[in-house]
């Protein structure tokens, strides 16, 4: 863990304007202050994807003031799980980090269907995560 006495979880995708920013938002309201959290992309976009703010309106979460952010090797080193969502190869490797990748779809493009499902897929992760998170490391 980081030096900080709670856990930091970091989300990337390529645009940070859909995937990672859902992940991020549900981590942030389900685990609340219990774990730092960032999201970033390796190319980010100039605004949050309106279909990814809206399924996540359905849902009573607000991510209106969400901006995608660039991923820094800054962000990498200050987290403590590392979580890719397509970003390949410029995605940061440091040790003792916990790396994982998620395969999900790309929602930009894609109707309100196709992302509700998204959203949803995400949900069910990052609660597997929380609990991850909160189980003791062995």
């Amino acid at each position: 863990m980081s030096d900080a006495a709670k856990p930091s979880v970091l989300f990337v995708c390529v645009h940070n304007a859909g995937r990672s920013q859902m992940a991020a938002a549900f981590l942030t309201h389900l685990a609340g202050d219990r774990v730092e959290v960032r999201s970033a992309g390796s190319l980010p976009a100039d605004q949050v994807n309106p279909a990814a703010v809206e399924v996540m309106a359905e849902v009573g979460i607000d991510i209106t003031t969400a901006t995608p952010k660039v991923l820094t090797t800054e962000a990498v080193q200050a987290s403590d799980y590392v979580i890719t969502m397509g970003c390949g190869d410029a995605c940061p490797f440091f040790p003792g980090k916990t790396y994982l990748d998620w395969r999900l779809d790309d929602p930009a493009g894609q109707g309100i269907e196709a992302v509700r499902r998204i959203r949803d897929e995400i949900r069910q992760r990052v609660q597997t995560l929380i609990d991850e998170i909160r189980a003791p490391r062995t």
